[in-house]
C-alpha cells in the first residue's frame, strides 16, 4: 500500500515536470533562435521478487517509479523565415552568433539585429554584435580604405560594432579622358566634351574644339584643337577656366588618325591625359556619320546613405556616388562540443567547461572563415514542434491522472486498512 502511494507521487513529479518543459517549448515556438530542451526519465530502484524457477521468462521485480533525469537541450536547427530587413541574419550551418551584455558573452542563433541609437549594432534586448572592425575610417569620417571585404580578426579580438553616424567617400580625381567618333570630312567646327573630377570632388568640363588646318597637306588631313578645362557655369557662379592646351591631328588617305600632338591638360591642380587613339581607334575623319562620345575615370565624393549585412556577414556600407565598402565583420563562433554550452535561456548560451572554448574555422591559408552560410533577410525559427509538443503535453497530462489515480488509490487501501485494524 505505501508502495503504492509513494510511486504515485513520485510518478505525479515526474509527469509534471515532462508537462513543464513541454509547456516552455510550446511557449517559445515563436522565440527566434529558440533551443528546445528534451526531457529523459530514469527508472528508480527494483524490488527482487524469488521466484521458483530461475528461467521463468516473466519479470520478477516491481518497480519504484521513475523520475526525471535530465533536459537535454536539442540543437537542430529551425526553419528560416523571410524577413524585410537586410540586418536580419540567419546561420545555415554550424556556429553561433556572439553578443556581450552584463559584462559577459553570450552565443545565439537569434540574429534579429538592427542598429541603435548610437549606431552600434545590437540584438533585440539591445546587447552587443561581436564581430571585427574594419578601422577604415579617420577622424573627420572620411574613408582611409576602400575594400569590399574585412578580414576576420582571431577570437579574442572581436568586439562590438560601433558606425559612424555620417561617412564620406573621398574623391577619386580623374587621370584620363578618353575621345571617340568621327570628324567628318567638311570645313566645319566640330566640338567634343567630357566630364571630370578635381583633387577637391568638383565636377569639371574638358572641352575639345576642332577646325581643319589651313592650309591641309597633301594627303589626307589635319585638323587643330583647342582643349579647356573649366569649372561649370551656373546661375549665381561664372565658369572658371582652369587650363588651355592645343594640339594637331593628322589623318591619313582614309581617315585613320596618325598622328596627335594634344596629350595632357590640368583640371584645377591634376594632370588629366587625354587619349584620342590611333588609328581607327579613337577620333576618325572620313565621309561617314559625325559622332562623338566619351569616357573618364575618376569619381565625384560621396556620403553615407545607410549600412546594411550582406551574405558573408559584412557590414556594408552605401554612398551617393553608388560605391560600397565592407565596415566590419560580424563573427560566427564555433565549439568542440555545442550540447556542452550552458543555457542562460532558450536563445542564448555561456560557454563552459564542457563545451570548451570559442573558435573559428580556418582555410588552408589560416585565414579565419565563417565556416557557415550566413543569410540576410531570413531569421532562425525555434526548433519547436507544434505537434509533436501538444502530443507530448496530452501524454503527460494522462501520465498525470493516471498517477493521481494511483494515489487516490494508495490512500483510500491506507484508510481500508486502519479500518480493518480498529
Amino acid at each position: 500500500m505505501n508502495q503504492a502511494f509513494y510511486t504515485g507521487i513520485i510518478g505525479l513529479q515526474s509527469q509534471q515536470a515532462g508537462i513543464d518543459v513541454t509547456s516552455n517549448n510550446l511557449a517559445n515556438i515563436d522565440t527566434y533562435g529558440f533551443k528546445s530542451n528534451g526531457i529523459e526519465f530514469k527508472s528508480l530502484f527494483e524490488n527482487a521478487l524469488s521466484t521458483g524457477s530461475g528461467g521463468s521468462p516473466v519479470n520478477s521485480t516491481v518497480g519504484l517509479g521513475s523520475t526525471l533525469q535530465a533536459t537535454p537541450t536539442l540543437m537542430h536547427a529551425g526553419s528560416l523565415m523571410l524577413t524585410d530587413s537586410s540586418t536580419d541574419l540567419a546561420i545555415e550551418g554550424d556556429g553561433w552568433f556572439g553578443v556581450q551584455g552584463n559584462g559577459q558573452v553570450m552565443y545565439t542563433r537569434a540574429g534579429n539585429f538592427g542598429f541603435d541609437a548610437s549606431r552600434d549594432l545590437v540584438n533585440a534586448d539591445g546587447q552587443y554584435v561581436l564581430g571585427t572592425l574594419s578601422n577604415n575610417f579617420d577622424a573627420n569620417n572620411v574613408l582611409t580604405s576602400k575594400n569590399t571585404t574585412t578580414t576576420m580578426g582571431n577570437v579574442d579580438t572581436q568586439t562590438s560594432i560601433k558606425l559612424p553616424e555620417s561617412l564620406t567617400y573621398p574623391a577619386e580625381p580623374t587621370t584620363l579622358t578618353s575621345f571617340k567618333g568621327n570628324l567628318g570630312q567638311l570645313d566645319e567646327v566640330r566640338k567634343m566634351g567630357a566630364k571630370m573630377v578635381d583633387a577637391n570632388g568638383n565636377k569639371n568640363v574638358l572641352d575639345l574644339t576642332f577646325t581643319k588646318t589651313v592650309p591641309q597637306p597633301a594627303v589626307g588631313s589635319s585638323w587643330d584643337v583647342v582643349a579647356t578645362a573649366s569649372s561649370p557655369a551656373t546661375l549665381s557662379t561664372p565658369s572658371t577656366l582652369y587650363d588651355t592646351q592645343t594640339g594637331v591631328l593628322t589623318f591619313d588617305s582614309t581617315g585613320a588618325l596618325v598622328s596627335s600632338t594634344l596629350n595632357s591638360i590640368n583640371n584645377n591642380g591634376t594632370t588629366v591625359n587625354i587619349d584620342l587613339g590611333t588609328g581607327y581607334n579613337g577620333i576618325v575623319s572620313n565621309t561617314n556619320t559625325v559622332t562623338a562620345s566619351s569616357q573618364s575615370n575618376g569619381l565625384e565624393a560621396g556620403e553615407l546613405v545607410g549600412y546594411d549585412i550582406n551574405h558573408n556577414a559584412e557590414v556594408i556600407a552605401t554612398f551617393t556616388n553608388g560605391r560600397q565598402v565592407s565596415m566590419a565583420k560580424i563573427g560566427v563562433f564555433h565549439f568542440q562540443n555545442d550540447q556542452g554550452l550552458s543555457q542562460i535561456d532558450g536563445s542564448r548560451f555561456l560557454e563552459s567547461q564542457n563545451s570548451g572554448k570559442p573558435i573559428f574555422f580556418q582555410d588552408a591559408n589560416g585565414n579565419n572563415i565563417l565556416g557557415a552560410s550566413v543569410i540576410n533577410n531570413k531569421l532562425e525559427s525555434s526548433n519547436v514542434s507544434t505537434e509533436v509538443g501538444l502530443t507530448e503535453l496530452i501524454i503527460f497530462q494522462r501520465a498525470y491522472d493516471a498517477n493521481a489515480k494511483l494515489v487516490t488509490t494508495g490512500d483510500q487501501m491506507i484508510q481500508k486498512a486502519l479500518q480493518m485494524h480498529r
